[in-house]
């Protein structure tokens, strides 16, 4: 049983703030004995690259940042998901649920304070450290190995969009050695707009010591060999933690230098913006950025698009997408967008009595706009996207649904019947020939797919929100908001958390830890 000095209370209502210790050096080494405690931390002060020098940082997030990590990292299962939309919620679920379920938070106060810091770092709660089995400590350190590697990547270290290296790498003519299931390779890759260098990443996430760290530097030995003369930075990322300790990371990291970044497969020659930075930075101008954006928000467009009528709302924004630019990390907390505060302060002032649709007029003429949003059911995360990406969504759907038929064997009906006796590796193996071959079908219809999206972004900002559902009603427009949620926003997508379902203040043992 959990120890009776651990009391049985509710979360505790904050702002959903936290410090992460973040230690960089170039190569895997054992973990450092509590030093994310005792080391002289360096105040985080924003890079778009590693910073010029290795040791202890301690940077501060907010938990609406990790859960946007959390829906956007690893394997894109979509694929899987053209008929059965609905299944899309619970992916985002299993994404979400294990970092809800065993994290907690404890305050600390450092040795070595930092300016800037909230003295609130993450921790196990007392349900994994005394109640879990494990197998689901395993999955649950999968998952946060993941999340923070994808948190730290992009929202630290200015990396674009990952993509999972399963299905290729970044270099078409070595896809065939990427694709070697014997090989162990990494996690991840992606390409660094201001280092111009390709990124290797592996994750590692739960007790990580030496042997796993090694382990995941010899994977990305690998990747690097199969890379070549292309210039890359292999990035090991730990995310370490063990009950009554803080969450802290290790990023292990080693520069390649080589040949230039290729455009990306598939990509305009003359298109400069694709697959660098934010993408969606640069969906003004930018095809294949707009793909990009697409591709990497159908997870979510999916789960909006079958949610129920009665779950979706939308919710005003400014229309003005340089209030949301990348200054630190990849979202910006909406209590911190005074530009959104004050106009929606003005529209409420003149909504009274006022109907749904001229209200929504209204909303715009004043530089408002309002994006999609639904709770994924069974969390307390909201997602949601303008009404420009939604369309182009929409039409990046539609033309994966007619991949399927034109391509023999990609259909689970025109599978040959499953064969028992092979094993979990051989039948892993099956699913991911079919995902690549997916993945192939869409690159090749890139350059058809660049006008088609372009038109439907475009028509999008015009277009109503019953139009782009094909349902007669309009979602509801929530001018009032909901003070019980912790917005943010991108320039193109919306995610909230409940500040009541945040993680729990962990008390640890009798004692307060003084560090």
């Amino acid at each position: 049983m959990i120890p009776a000095h651990v009391p049985d209370e509710p979360p505790l209502t904050y702002a959903d703030s936290f410090d992460i210790p973040v230690l960089f050096r170039n190569g895997p080494d054992k973990k450092p004995r509590r030093q994310w405690r005792t080391a002289k931390h360096k105040a985080w002060t924003g890079s778009d690259g590693f910073p010029a020098a290795d040791g202890w940082y301690a940077p501060t997030t907010t938990w609406r940042e990790i859960i946007k990590a959390a829906t956007e990292v690893g394997r894109d299962v979509t694929p899987h998901l053209q008929n059965q939309p609905r299944y899309a919620h619970g992916e985002l679920v299993a994404r979400v649920s294990p970092l809800y379920a065993y994290l907690g938070a404890h305050p600390v106060t450092p040795r070595h304070p930092v300016s800037g810091a909230k003295g609130r770092r993450l921790t196990w709660n007392p349900v994994y450290a005394h109640g879990t089995e494990r197998s689901a400590k395993n999955a649950a350190g999968y998952r946060l190995g993941m999340t923070m590697t994808e948190w730290a990547c992009r929202s630290l270290l200015g990396l674009g969009q990952t993509e999972h290296l399963e299905l290729g790498g970044p270099v078409p003519a070595l896809y065939d050695t990427f694709k070697d299931p014997k090989k162990k390779l990494p996690d991840l890759w992606g390409l660094h707009e201001t280092e111009e260098l390709y990124w290797l990443i592996e994750a590692k996430g739960g007790d990580v010591g030496l042997r796993r760290l090694r382990e995941g530097w010899a994977q990305l030995a690998a990747g690097s060999k199969a890379l070549g003369a292309y210039g890359h930075r292999t990035v090991l990322v730990g995310a370490s933690v063990r009950p009554d300790d803080d969450l802290f990371l290790t990023i292990d990291h080693d520069l390649h230098p080589g040949q230039a970044p290729l455009t990306p497969a598939g990509s305009d020659a003359d298109d400069e913006a694709a697959g660098l930075g934010n993408l969606e930075d640069r969906l003004g101008d930018s095809d294949d950025a707009l793909i990009g954006a697409a591709r990497a928000q159908m997870l979510a467009y999916l789960a909006l698009r079958s949610a129920p009528a009665s779950q979706l709302r939308t919710v005003p924004v400014a229309a003005d997408r340089t209030s949301r630019r990348r200054r630190s990390g990849l979202t910006t907390p909406l209590e911190d967008n005074s530009l959104t505060l004050a106009m929606r302060a003005d529209a409420r002032g003149a909504a009274t009595g006022t109907e749904q649709h001229a209200l929504r007029v209204g909303i715009r003429s004043v530089g408002l706009d309002d994006f999609l949003s639904c709770r994924i059911p069974g969390t307390e995360v909201h997602l949601g996207m303008s009404r420009k990406l939604f369309a182009a969504c929409e039409r990046l759907h539609e033309e994966d649904l007619a991949i399927a038929p034109r391509t023999p064997g990609l259909r689970a009906e025109d599978q040959p019947p499953a064969d028992l006796d092979l094993s979990d590796e051989a039948q892993e193996e099956q699913r991911l020939t079919q995902r690549r071959i997916f993945r192939e079908q869409q690159e090749e219809a890139r350059p058809r797919l660049r006008p088609l999206l372009r038109d439907a972004y475009e028509r999008g900002a015009a277009s109503d929100w019953s139009d782009l559902l094909r349902r007669p009603q309009e979602p509801e427009l929530d001018l009032e908001g909901d003070e019980s949620l912790l917005e943010a926003a991108t320039p193109e997508t919306y995610v909230a958390v409940s500040r009541y379902a945040l993680p729990p203040r962990t008390r640890l043992g009798r004692f307060v830890w003084i560090i």
